[in-house]
């Protein structure tokens, strides 16, 4: 543990100290959020960024460990394991490194050399080697056998040996690895049989492509390779092979003896049947996981800020989820989530049937006193929140646009038969619609994240980091709001730190047994809630209205007597303490510093007592399309059109302007001045204006620039 700690603090930049001890923290199953909240001092106050990184590192080398094992079991099996050589083994930290090591110790398949060594050609291989022969023809004589029955032969087996030796020299893969990585171009050409395919078409600017690898982004590297996959085109690397040869001759050719023309052709055969295919692709794979993790890092982000959208909070909600021909589907649902009433109305074409819709839409506001109307964002989106909006209810009801991205794959799950086993999938993707609006963290956590939408070639990258990450974001996101332990279905609790799957169930199996939590202590009669899941959890879960009002914020119970410290050297109750500026301001923390609690953690505190259970969102804006535009039709360039950025990418943005396509605004048209970092200008569901730079009906493509 103490080399992993040193080489990931190295790897990180981070203090060894620190890093020992937040792995410690998470040999003890302890999650990123609890140790980020509730251990700073014992980490030296690192977040969240650091702690998963560092969480991911000591992954890495769990599985370098499993392989390692792995190796030395093989070679021990094989009788090749000296003590040198699993020294060199345990002391390898570098997966690349490690499989070198291993390379020519590796079963392989019959191979060019192995049949030469078969056929005794070993010996004859080290007689070339070693360059010292002037009779070389006279040497490979004396190797003939019925396998072997010329000179020639036996030369070619010779020179077969010695390329797969030079494939397995350290000095040579790793100088093969520097040039392919400084220096290789990415070359991508088309197919000649699709180049009139239709589906092709998307990938045209591949059909004859080259740029320097080094400089290739990652979305157009990932733009490639599924364009090779898909069968379209096919991409190779190529280097400067003259340069290669020039340094390799050098490296193994010592004088102009008869053996030199044979170490030279097994270079050339060694590059170009074994070296070039294996560290081509080694290299390639390399970028593709860079780019994999570039992509992986615009979707979290993108993510996180989806999750901490602004909620509506709990008030009741009128759902619709637009539709044509078969209707808009309406749904009615209370502070809480829970579905009060469903219904279908058709104000559209080819029903047209206004005047039932809305004397419906009326009756049902007044009903089940509806304080806010939201409207799935799909086909017939706009026309039906103009019809809304044209409605004169008898109070004023805000209305909002709610993205629809992955209802329907919600609508169709296991979750959702689960919670209204008795209602098809248009009711449910309706009051997942109105639930968005109230709280879209809460809902958002039942889809699989890769069906949200906000990614950038996710379906390309490498899926197991990918749901690692996204898993992460997730957790995150969840812990650094909180959730009310009273009102949180079992999918959210799950992401609670400590709880899981099955703790989530139990929970939620008391409440229903045994009423609201009065108290988070009551906590500990859940069934399988040991010591270790109430540490863990306790800080994130909220009761409102309950027994310690300090249980509606983010002071972990393990800093209770700490809270009362203070309140009595103010000569106030808790309840008192809460929220008394005038007090709290002129705490003195330095007197409650303790070897258990630093400064760190009764900052934490005292801004908990100043707001206990503040929403860390933003608080909902509501937001109107332009009513001039109903389809791509419509759209003029020049104009400027309100809109809303709904997906965020290494290249731009793309904003929702109020029509089924949403236009692109490239990275070059964010800003007069130069832009890193689309992240770094705008923000997912920000309202933003925009104009309309360019526009391809045929395509369904719209340029913007934002205003």
């Amino acid at each position: 543990m103490n080399n992993i700690s040193k080489l990931i603090a190295k790897h990180l930049q981070l203090p060894e100290k620190s890093v020992a001890k937040t792995l410690e923290l998470l040999s003890q199953d302890a999650s990123v959020p609890f140790i980020a909240r509730y251990r700073k001092e014992v980490t030296g106050n690192l977040d969240e960024i650091a702690l998963y990184a560092i969480q991911k590192e000591s992954k890495h080398f769990e599985v370098l460990e499993k392989r390692k094992q792995s190796i030395l079991k093989t070679l021990e099996e094989q009788g090749v394991l000296s003590d040198e050589l699993r020294l060199k083994i345990m002391q390898t930290y570098d997966a690349t490194t490690l499989e070198d090591i291993y390379l020519p110790f590796k079963k392989k398949r019959k191979t060019k050399a192995e049949t030469a060594r078969k056929n005794g050609l070993e010996t004859l291989a080290k007689i070339i080697m070693a360059q010292r022969t002037d009779t070389l023809e006279y040497e490979a004589s004396k190797f003939l056998s019925d396998a072997v029955p010329d000179v020639d032969l036996a030369l070619e087996g010779a020179r077969h040996i010695i390329a797969e030796w030079i494939n397995e020299n350290i000095w040579v893969r790793n100088y093969l690895r520097r040039v392919f990585e400084t220096s290789a171009s990415i070359v991508s050409k088309v197919i000649k049989s699709k180049e009139q395919d239709e589906k092709a078409q998307k990938y045209l600017d591949y059909f004859d492509w080259r740029e320097d690898l080094r400089r290739c982004p990652s979305h157009r590297l990932l733009a490639m390779l599924r364009a090779e996959k898909e069968g379209f085109v096919r991409i190779k690397l190529e280097v400067d092979t003259d340069l290669i040869f020039e340094k390799l001759d050098r490296r193994f050719i010592k004088n102009n003896k008869d053996t030199a023309e044979h170490i030279e052709m097994a270079i050339t055969d060694s590059y170009k049947r074994l070296l070039a295919p294996s560290i081509a692709t080694e290299i390639l794979n390399r970028y593709k996981e860079k780019a994999d993790k570039t992509a992986i890092s615009v979707f979290s982000k993108n993510l996180r800020q989806l999750l901490l959208a602004p909620p509506l909070g709990e008030k009741r909600v009128l759902a619709v989820d637009p539709g044509y021909r078969t209707g808009c589907k309406v749904v009615c649902i209370d502070e809480q989530g829970n579905l009060l009433h469903h219904d279908t109305i058709f104000p559209h074409p080819p029903q047209q049937q206004m005047m039932q819709a809305e004397a419906v839409l009326k009756n049902l506001t007044i009903r089940y006193d509806i304080e806010a109307i939201a409207i799935g964002n799909g086909t017939a989106s706009r026309e039906t929140e103009s019809f809304v909006k044209s409605i004169v209810f008898d109070k004023k009801i805000p209305v909002y646009v709610v993205s629809e991205a992955g209802a329907s794959v919600y609508s169709a799950s296991k979750i959702a038969r689960e919670e209204f086993p008795d209602k098809d999938v248009t009711v449910r993707g309706a009051v997942s619609i109105g639930r968005r609006l109230q709280d879209p963290l809460a809902e958002l956590v039942k889809i699989d994240p890769k069906s949200i939408g906000v990614g950038q070639y996710q379906h390309d990258v490498n899926q197991n980091l990918l749901k690692e990450e996204l898993d992460n974001v997730v957790e995150s996101s969840v812990n650094l709001v909180g959730v009310n332990l009273n009102t949180a279905g079992k999918y959210l609790l799950q992401y609670v730190s400590g709880i899981g799957e099955k703790l989530a169930e139990r929970i939620v199996t008391y409440r229903m047994q045994n009423g609201q939590f009065r108290s988070r202590e009551e906590l500990k009669k859940v069934k399988g809630l040991g010591k270790k899941a109430f540490e863990q959890s306790a800080g994130f879960l909220r009761i409102k209205n309950g027994i310690n009002p300090l249980d509606n914020s983010a002071v972990h119970p393990e800093s209770y007597p700490v809270v009362q410290q203070i309140a009595r050297y103010a000569g106030l109750s808790v309840k008192e303490l809460i929220g008394n500026e005038m007090v709290l301001q002129n705490i003195d923390l330095q007197l409650f510093v303790t070897d258990k609690i630093g400064l760190p953690t009764l900052k934490d505190i005292l801004k908990e007592l100043r707001k206990p259970g503040l929403d860390v969102r933003k608080e909902l804006q509501e937001f109107s399309f332009s009513q001039e535009l109903k389809s791509i039709d419509d759209v003029k360039v020049g104009a400027v059109y309100p809109g809303i950025v709904n997906n965020i990418t290494n290249f731009g943005c793309f904003v929702d302007i109020g029509i089924k396509e949403s236009g692109l605004v490239h990275i070059s048209n964010m800003s007069d001045g130069f832009v890193r970092n689309p992240a770094d200008v705008v923000r997912l569901h920000q309202q933003v204006q925009v104009k309309v730079l360019s526009l391809d009906t045929a395509r369904k493509r719209i340029g913007l620039a934002l205003v």
